[in-house]
């Protein structure tokens, strides 16, 4: 039996069963579109967490207060410290051999009113530092004045956002506005960024270190961004950072110094593992096609007993009886999971023309769907097709009634 007729043959078993075809294409499809989508949010939504972390640059670490141990796990973002840092602890940073600048951050909400407008926004004190290390762009102006930390000026920088909600269009450039009991004098606004590591710097106000802690009543700093003077630097300068802070803490090794990759290493494995995760709960939507097919092979065999002893008849073999339901299940699969996987990489792009989010199945996805697709359908396929192989030519072509 040539290859061409195996295939016409499993052609014109589906087509003269279109209903049940359709059915076992859409149990198919469905399968292998929960596998693009669910592997697609994952990947992109690591892409997208990886992207907001690496702005902050390889050669930037960060100063926690509170300490935690490690196993190569999660770095703590938040601690309990029986020693607040300081900002004579971050000059101290400053000092050192391998850092080339510090940052160091005061935060809270703090609501801002311009005449009759007024709103909340998250207020942030820091130093002129903070623009290099993040990597923010004045879009007018300019950034905070470099002074020493300890130093109050009723200066700030705001945000595009805020800008146009507190000024509208008119110029914000000179103008003043009212934080808590202070009053600043706008030197800057910044360009168009949106959110990055969860603050959205368009709505952002900032300040210096010392009036916002005059404002929010704390000395204690928030966290601490230092940069070293290059990669090579980054382990020496943890080091450094831990060694100088535990001196001037009494000997407690009271903080967390963290580095981008150390961040970046573990959101990675963490939604990696998602991502794998979710792939396997769709996957199971497969197996349950395989379920399916296999019901509907035993059906078909069950119909077709009379075809398959003609067939054998003529001469077909058990293995080419078995090929050919093989072949149909085979196809089915093959049709479902490509339908599928266009279906799912087309819901992929309206959703990065939607939302601007990188969402991509990885190839691996991709392949190991529709291959998990055709496995199952060939597994279970098996037992119906070889049931049908193992029929003898003259019970096959006996009348129902006389079996």
């Amino acid at each position: 039996m040539r290859a061409a007729d195996v295939f016409a043959f499993c052609l014109g078993g589906l087509r003269g069963h279109r209903s049940r075809s359709l059915m076992l294409l859409l149990a198919v499809g469905i399968g292998v579109i929960a596998v693009n989508l669910l592997t697609g949010l994952g990947e992109g939504a690591r892409t997208f967490v990886l992207g907001e972390f690496s702005v902050l640059g390889r050669n930037t670490l960060i100063v926690l207060p509170g300490r935690k141990e490690t196993t190569g796990g999660m770095p703590p973002i938040t601690g309990l410290a029986p020693r607040d840092l300081s900002v004579q602890d971050a000059e101290a940073i400053a000092r050192l051999p391998g850092i080339r600048r510090v940052a160091p951050l005061q935060a809270g909400q703090m609501e801002v009113v311009v005449g009759n407008r007024n709103r909340e926004a998250f207020t942030m004190g820091t130093t002129h530092e903070f623009f290099a290390i993040r990597q923010l762009d004045v879009a007018q102006g300019q950034p905070l004045p470099a002074m020493e930390m300890g130093r109050a000026e009723s200066v700030c920088v705001i945000g595009g956002k805020l800008k146009r909600e507190l000024f509208g269009d008119r110029q914000a450039l000179g103008e003043w506005l009212r934080a808590g009991d202070r009053r600043f004098r706008v030197v800057g606004v910044l360009g168009e960024r949106g959110e990055s590591l969860g603050m959205d710097f368009g709505e952002m106000l900032i300040i210096p270190l010392a009036n916002a802690q005059a404002l929010f009543n704390r000395e204690g700093l928030f966290r601490v961004f230092a940069e070293v003077r290059g990669p090579a630097f980054v382990e020496s300068g943890k080091r450094q950072i831990l060694a100088t802070i535990k001196e001037r803490h009494e000997g407690k090794e009271d903080i967390t110094v963290i580095s981008q990759d150390s961040m970046l290493a573990a959101f990675d494995d963490i939604l990696a593992a998602l991502t794998l995760a979710v792939a396997g709960i769709a996957a199971i939507s497969l197996l349950v096609a395989g379920i399916l097919i296999m019901n509907v092979t035993w059906i078909a065999v069950s119909q077709r007993t009379a075809e398959i002893g003609l067939l054998k008849a003529i001469g077909a073999t058990a293995g080419q009886v078995r090929l050919l339901f093989l072949g149909e299940a085979a196809l089915l699969a093959l049709s479902g999971a490509l339908a599928g996987l266009l279906l799912g990489e087309a819901l992929l792009w309206l959703g990065r023309q939607a939302w601007g989010l990188p969402l991509h199945a990885p190839l691996w996805a991709r392949v190991s769907a529709v291959l998990l697709a055709l496995f199952t359908a060939l597994l279970f396929a098996w037992l119906p097709a070889s049931r049908a192989a193992r029929l003898e030519p003259v019970v096959a072509l006996r009348p129902a009634g006389a079996r």
